[in-house]
Order: C-alpha cells, then sequence, then structure tokens
C-alpha cells in the first residue's frame, strides 16, 4: 500500500500540479517597448554586504533604462564598511541615474530588520522629487544582466502586474551548492507552482525577494511594507498582499543571479533553517504532517524499491524512477549532472532535518538568526 501510494502522490505532481517540474515559466524575449518608460526606484537593504555590494550596485548602474532611476542603498548597521563602498560604487552613476546611500536608524518592535530597512528606503524613493511609478526590490547579493530593468518593466506594462519577480539563478559551483540549489528551486516550484502563481484567480502567491518590481500604487494600496513588516519569508508574504491588488508573475531566470557562495553544507543549513520552521507558521501540527508527508513522498518509494520484493518493490521503482525524472529539468537548468536525480531522496531527508533543527532553534528562541539578529516572534505572514 505504501509502495502504491508513493507512486499516486508522483503521478499527481507530475500530471496535475501546474507542471512545475518543467521549469517552463522562464523570462523570454522582451516584451513589447512601452510608449513611455516610467520612473524606478531600485532599493537595496544591505547588512554587513561589503564584499558583494559594489558588485550589486554596478551591475544595476549600468542598465541600459531609458527612463528615470533612483538607487537607494539602506545600510542596515552594518559593521564591515558596507556603506563606505556602496558610496564609492555610487561614483560611477550615470547621467540620469540619482544615487543615495542612508543608513538605517534603530529597529522598531515587531519589525524585521531587513523589512525595516527596506521600508526607510521606499520612504526615501516616495520623497524624491520624481515620484517612482515602481520600487524594484533586490539584495545585496544579486547582479542583473543590463537589460533587466527593461525586461521587468515591460513585463509589468504589458501584463498589468502589481508584482513582477524573477527567481534569480542561484551560484551552484560547490559540492555543498550542487546538491542543494537544485532541489531548493524544484521544492520552491512545488510548493509554489508558478502557473498558478500566475493565474489571476489562484490563491496561490509567492516571490523570490532578489528581484520583485513592485507597482508603486499597488504597495500603497495594500498596506506598503508596513503590511508585513514582522514576515521572515517576506518575500512570499508581500506577493499575497499584493495580488489581492492584482495580478502577480514569477519565473526563472539567467538575467538575474546571486553571487553569494556557500562553500560548505553547514553554510546552506544555516540558510535553510533559517525560516523553514516559518513556512509552517510555527505549528507543531504542521510539522509533524510536513514530515510524515516527504517520508512518504520521497524516502518510501527508494526503501521499498530496495528492500521490498513482488509488487511492492516494482512501484517503488516505478515511483523512484518518476522522482528522478521530474528532476532533470531543474538539473539541466543549473548545468549538474542527471545522476543527482536518484539521490533526490537522500537531499529530501537533509531539507527534513533542516526543518526539524529549524523547529528546534526556535523552540529555543533562536528562530531566525541571521547576520547576528534573532526573529523567534516573527512570523511567515499575516
Amino acid at each position: 500500500m505504501l509502495s502504491a501510494i508513493s507512486l499516486v502522490i508522483w503521478l499527481y505532481l507530475i500530471l496535475a500540479r501546474g507542471g512545475f517540474w518543467l521549469g517552463s515559466v522562464r523570462d523570454g524575449s522582451r516584451p513589447p517597448t512601452p510608449p513611455k518608460w516610467p520612473a524606478i526606484a531600485i532599493v537595496i537593504p544591505a547588512r554587513n554586504e561589503a564584499e558583494l555590494i559594489g558588485l550589486s550596485m554596478r551591475s544595476l548602474l549600468r542598465q541600459d533604462y531609458p527612463g528615470p532611476v533612483t538607487l537607494i542603498v539602506v545600510d542596515d548597521d552594518s559593521s564591515d564598511g558596507t556603506a563606505a563602498l556602496a558610496r564609492a560604487a555610487a561614483e560611477e552613476a550615470k547621467a540620469g541615474t540619482y544615487v543615495s546611500v542612508i543608513t538605517s536608524h534603530g529597529l522598531p518592535p515587531g519589525w524585521t530588520g531587513k523589512l525595516w530597512a527596506v521600508s526607510q528606503g521606499v520612504g526615501e524613493a516616495e520623497a524624491q522629487q520624481i515620484r517612482p511609478d515602481y520600487i524594484l526590490l533586490t539584495d545585496a547579493d544579486i547582479v542583473h544582466a543590463p537589460d533587466t530593468l527593461a525586461w521587468l518593466v515591460s513585463k509589468a506594462l504589458v501584463g498589468g502586474f502589481a508584482l513582477t519577480s524573477l527567481l534569480a539563478k542561484l551560484r551552484c559551483e560547490s559540492l555543498a551548492e550542487r546538491s542543494h540549489v537544485p532541489a531548493f528551486v524544484f521544492f520552491f516550484q512545488m510548493l509554489f507552482p508558478f502557473a498558478w502563481v500566475n493565474r489571476p484567480k489562484s490563491s496561490t502567491a509567492a516571490a523570490a525577494g532578489g528581484c520583485m518590481l513592485i507597482n508603486a500604487d499597488a504597495l500603497r494600496r495594500s498596506g506598503g511594507i508596513e503590511s508585513v513588516r514582522n514576515a521572515l519569508i517576506d518575500d512570499c508574504a508581500l506577493a499575497k498582499a499584493l495580488k489581492a491588488q492584482g495580478p502577480i508573475w514569477l519565473g526563472l531566470t539567467d538575467r538575474v543571479r546571486s553571487i553569494r557562495a556557500y562553500e560548505k553544507f553547514v553554510d546552506v543549513k544555516r540558510m535553510i533553517s533559517r525560516s523553514a520552521y516559518a513556512q509552517l507558521r510555527y505549528s507543531p501540527f504542521l510539522l509533524v504532517l510536513t514530515i510524515a508527508g516527504m517520508a512518504l513522498t520521497f524516502a518510501a518509494s527508494p526503501l521499498l524499491a530496495v528492500f521490498g520484493s513482488g509488487p511492492e518493490r516494482y512501484l517503488g521503482l516505478a515511483a523512484w524512477a518518476i522522482m528522478a525524472a521530474s528532476f532533470q529539468p531543474t538539473l539541466r537548468f543549473y548545468r549538474v549532472s542527471p545522476l543527482w536525480g536518484a539521490a533526490l531522496p537522500g537531499i529530501a531527508f537533509l531539507y527534513a532535518y533542516y526543518t526539524l533543527d529549524s523547529a528546534y532553534r526556535h523552540a529555543r528562541r533562536q528562530g531566525g538568526k541571521w547576520k547576528g539578529r534573532v526573529y523567534a516572534d516573527a512570523l511567515s505572514s499575516r
């Protein structure tokens, strides 16, 4: 029975969950050029990002966007000279691009540090002489191809999107990255099928925090950044708020890349454990249900294929084969060996362990620890 249930689960995932495994929702050629280019404000929150901030800013300062652009970097209490390096990079701004580096002031109760920094950046943008029509939220570890901003704006205008987001292509070079990054993208699409996210009548909402172009009017109507001020998974919380204001769009890309390195397994573990339990709304019931579901989905079929006999072995092999085959498009996207497909059950086991570790850390009031801050009471969404 377990092998049959596992097979049915994978048939459902393959046939009836928005084709998530195909990874086919991507940024294609540039949409039609608008008759007038709207004003854009780019906000980068940065906390101890001295190694990366210059590369990120320069990629944005070299955009081929024809309209007015404001770039605002918010130094979030850094201790490594991030602000000074940001100001040095700002000197390379071309004519018509306004660059400002501001300092975040005192974290108020009920806010996460990143969202408080973003809120101040958005406030600075709104106070400019040219009020932005769209706001691009991006991170200090993200670099953008020269046509990224023009593509995002064209896509947003054609679709009338309140939010247009690209899932940055993550670095995938070290063993820790090759074993975790494709699976992270695969699991993210399984949880939030992009085809469903992009369907206006669907309740599924998600975004990728590294690259989110937001319609400024929609953001104001949604209550602004303050409406999600304590969200640990802030991108998805913001996507949910904005989808109530209009359609949203999310896709894969090669245009936008993360240059943050995760050289060791412990680095990946720390990154995932930071917010895994928040995704479950800090619910012990959902934690038990999730672990049981992961065991049935990913562990049952390979175990039965190896240790079972007769029909259960063949059913287990069939489910395992489907699982491995469904992982192949994501593996090709990241240009890693197709053999990782057979290892997906083991990778899923690691993710289950990280989720349990996240719950343990939350119980010890160490939840959401990142760069010296702890957000034990943060919520995934409101």
